[in-house]
This record gives C-alpha cells, structure tokens and sequence, in this order.
C-alpha cells in the first residue's frame, strides 16, 4: 500500500474517532440540560408547592388567632373593618408599582360590582364566618372552606358560566364531587357525634368549664353551621362577580385593594349602626393588634399575592387542591394549642367534602384537557385547510401556463 493511502485511511480513522467522541460529547451536553432542565422544573415546582403551604398554613394561623381573639370579647365587625383597612394599605403599593403601566380607567360599572363583591364577598363573608367560628371550633370552620370550590360550580350553573354534560366523564364527575360535598356538609351540621380527643390533664379546669357549657355550645353548633354554610354561599357568589370584574378590569391587585377599601368601609358603617359605643373599637392588649396585623397583612395581603402567582404558574386546579390543607394545619393548632375537643361527625363530614372537592377538582382537570385537545384539532385543521388552499392557486397557475 502506497503512503498516499495510508495517511488517508490514517485520516478517515482519526476522522471516525474524532466523530464518535463528539457524539459522545453532544449526548453528554444533551443529557447535562435534560438533567438541568428536570431540575429547574423541579425547583420551579417545589417553589409554588411551598407558597401553598405557606398561604395554607396562614389561613389556618390568622382563624386560630381571631377564635383566641372572639373569644376575649373583640367585636366581630371592629376586626374585619381593622384587618381590611391594613389589607388595603398594604396592597395599594403593589398595585401603584406592579400595574402602573397597565391600569386603565376604572368605569363606573366596574366600580358598582367592585362595591356589591365586597358587600357580599367579603364584609358580609367574614361576618358569618366569624359568627360561625365563634359558635364553633377553628377545624370545623375550616372545613367548610372546602367546599367553595363546589359552592362556586353549583351557583355557576344557573348563570351559564358552568356546563355539565352527564355523558361525559368530567360531567359525571363534577356532579359526584359536588354531591359527595353536599353530603358531606350536611353531616356537619346535623350530626356532631362524640369526642375523639380528650384535654390534657393540665387542662383540668378548662376542661370543667367546658363541660359546665357543652349544653349549651351543643345547641349552637347547629347554629354555628348555618352561618358557616352561609358565608361559603356568599363567598362563593363573590366569585361569580369577580368573573365579571376580571374580563373588563384585568388588574388584580387594584382590583383587590379598591375592595379591601370598600369593605372596610363597609364594616366601619355596620358597626357604627349596630354599636355605637366607642370602646369596642379599642384593642385591649397585644394579642389584638398581632392578630389584627398579621390577618391584614399576611391573611389578606401576602396570602393572595402567593395563590395570585400559584394560580399563573400551575392553574387554579393546581391552586384548589391544597386547600384542605388548611384545615389539617388548623387541627393540629385546634389541639394543640386551643385544646379543643374534635368530634366524629366532623371527622367524617371533613372526610366527605374533602373527597368531593378532590372528586370535582379531577373532573374539572379532565374538562380542561378535553378543552385543550378540541383546540389542538382545531388549529391543525385550519393549518391543513389553509395548506391546501395555497396549493389550489400553484395548480391553477401551472395549468395555464402550460
């Protein structure tokens, strides 16, 4: 073999290897951002599973805290009108720094729904729901947040905003979840059953106190529920109202602090009429005022910015589904540190809405993907509708030029 041929069959050797280590070096690259990529998404994640604990755990602190509070003699109204007037302060930066170039002019219409969302929505939901909490326990009042979601699809319904079609499968389901819940709801209020937890022995004279009162707590359980049960309807409607707000007025966070605004001067005026005695607007000692601050800045400020970014990056499905954690957070504070007794009925009923939100949450899920596919097939239609009429004209014009 001449050395003509041999230095080439030397080169395409070394070519061949050179060739196959950059392969090696491309897959190891493409491997490295695979990796890199599953990890950010991983981070990414874990970073909106985290804020939904956070905001869960929270909600669960700020109702522990108002029961102590409702508890020592506070008037309800004073803390709503306190904690939403903080709300307000506290988000009308972020409105002026996160939506200073996108906020339009308010219209008088939007203004009105904004006014009878936090009349209903808000001054009149936390007034229940505090009455309730004050007849009640923090875990069962908990309980009763779970089933927003299927409040919310129920009133839905009437307006058109929701469809259920009962041959589909999401159809079946949402009507499953929303029945499971109710069944559940309705065990809660009618059926308290006996403890399943007993007070710690250094609690002993709590313990005598509440038995002198069992009686009568006995009979305003049931009345407890119906105020519970009243404010997830109102908060639930609060959602249908929204709805209208969003698709006129998009910023959320003016949106939301021209509410907070409104409710608090709503509070401010009921309570006025209701009690015009100047001390109940006095805060009594710092428990009060941690309360008050903490609920206004972290339950209606910090709170609904993290699920306002929860439901951006992963969906309001993604969003919904963590929110019984707040009543397992609040279980563990009700026993822990209010030492109350938690009973059967609230266990099962819990159980129930529980499965029920989960049951609906899932068909609500497989509604979205169907939504998702139907518009996938429609896009890919149009794309091969519009191939082949740019394919009729070439024909045409290829016939008369021949």
């Amino acid at each position: 073999m001449s050395p003509i041929f041999q230095v080439l069959r030397l080169y395409i050797e070394a070519w061949k290897s050179m060739d196959i280590v950059f392969l090696k070096a491309k897959k190891k690259i493409v491997r490295n951002r695979a990796v890199q990529q599953f990890n950010m998404s991983c981070r990414e994640q874990s970073k909106t599973v985290l804020a939904m604990l956070f905001v869960n755990f929270s909600f669960a602190a700020v109702n522990i805290l108002l029961k102590k509070v409702i508890d020592g003699g506070t008037n309800h109204m004073a803390i709503v009108t306190y904690r939403l007037s903080i709300a307000a302060i506290f988000l009308a930066p972020i409105a002026c720094y996160c939506e200073r170039k996108t906020r339009p002019r308010i219209p008088f219409k939007i203004l009105c729904y904004l006014f009878l969302g936090a009349l209903v929505g808000v001054t009149l939901t936390q007034y229940l729901f505090l009455l309730g909490l004050e007849y009640t326990s923090t875990t069962f009042s908990c309980a009763f947040l779970n089933m927003v979601p299927v409040n919310t699809f129920i009133l839905a319904l009437p307006f058109g905003l929701e469809k259920v079609n009962v041959k589909s499968k999401a159809g079946r389901a949402k009507l499953l979840g929303a029945t499971i819940c109710m069944t559940g709801a309705i065990l809660l209020t009618v059926y308290k059953g006996i403890p399943l937890t007993h007070p710690h022995s250094g609690d002993l004279k709590n313990h005598v106190a509440a038995m002198m009162t069992e009686k009568k707590r006995h009979r305003s359980w049931v009345l407890g529920s119906i105020f519970l049960m009243a404010g997830c309807v109102a908060w639930s409607s609060w959602f249908l109202i929204q709805a209208k707000i969003g698709k006129t007025y998009p910023c959320k966070y003016s949106s939301t602090a021209i509410l907070s605004s409104f409710a608090a001067i709503q509070a401010a005026v009921v309570t006025l009429i209701f009690n015009r005695n100047v001390t109940v607007w006095v805060l009594k000692g710092k428990l009060e005022i941690i309360t008050i601050v903490y609920a206004g800045v972290v339950g209606s400020g910090l709170c609904y910015v993290g699920m306002s970014w929860c439901v951006k990056e992963r969906g309001p499905v993604f969003t919904a589904a963590f929110t019984p954690f707040t009543q397992i957070f609040a279980a563990m504070f009700d026993f822990s540190v209010l030492h109350d007794q938690i009973y059967l009925g609230s266990v099962i009923g819990s159980i129930l809405v529980i499965a029920g939100l989960y049951t609906l949450l899932w068909g609500k899920s497989i509604e979205a993907e169907e939504c998702a596919m139907k518009q996938k097939s429609v896009v890919v239609k149009r794309d091969g509708n519009s191939d082949v009429e740019s394919q009729v004209p070439a024909e045409n014009i290829n016939r008369t030029s021949s």
